[in-house]
């Protein structure tokens, strides 16, 4: 998965002095010091609508929500063997994944996955149907996998600094990047081809 996205949200909404945040504020959340409406400052607080904190403008009242992001991903199949990535970037530096990362605005799940497959191993692919998904709490992500097979030849992206094809008994388990990955493969090698719905988990850090 790539880190672009989060960069930018993180590079919005923190600054070296970040406003105070309440002692219940949750740490996996950036805290946010300017609204991008008027620029005033922001603090927490429930709004008179809501149930919960959020972050409100203190000068026009605007409420910015904060809500998980969506994580896409493929595990490719060619000749009976996965496609696997060795990832090039932080976080995992140098461990296995199947080619996933972060949903782009204007596009579809499907082709979420169909595009970090490109991406990460210059793949096209034919997506088959979405078959497990991880609810990564800590981190305020989803993360959503499909079946698929490879369409023609496969190469290393920019994110990547190898790609290689693995039956069942070769995947370097050990060497997984994400619990989330380890349980689309886990599930994906128990459907054996079949359509058994999808496949949940809840990921405790």
């Amino acid at each position: 998965m790539t880190s672009r996205y989060l960069s930018l949200i993180l590079s919005i909404y923190i600054s070296d002095n970040p406003l105070p945040v309440p002692l219940n504020w949750d740490p996996m959340l950036p805290p946010m010091k300017y609204c991008s409406s008027c620029g005033e400052t922001l603090n927490r607080r429930i709004p008179g609508d809501d149930n919960r904190e959020r972050w409100v403008c203190d000068h026009c009242d605007t409420v910015h929500y904060q809500n998980p992001i969506i994580v896409v991903g493929c595990v490719a199949e060619k000749d009976g063997r996965i496609l696997l990535c060795k990832r090039a970037i932080e976080p995992r530096h140098g461990y296995w994944t199947v080619p996933a990362g972060f949903m782009e605005l204007g596009e579809s799940l499907a082709a979420g996955a169909a595009r970090e497959t490109l991406e990460e191993a210059c793949a096209e692919i034919e997506i088959g149907h979405l078959f497990a998904s991880v609810d990564v709490i800590h981190a305020g992500q989803v993360h959503l996998f499909f079946t698929g097979t490879l369409a023609g030849d496969y190469g290393v992206g920019e994110e990547s600094l190898e790609t290689r094809l693995y039956s069942e008994d070769e995947i370097p388990w050990d060497d997984l990047a994400f619990p989330s990955g380890r349980f689309a493969l886990q599930k994906y090698f128990e459907d054996q081809g079949q359509n058994n719905g999808v496949h949940t988990l809840v990921w405790k850090k």
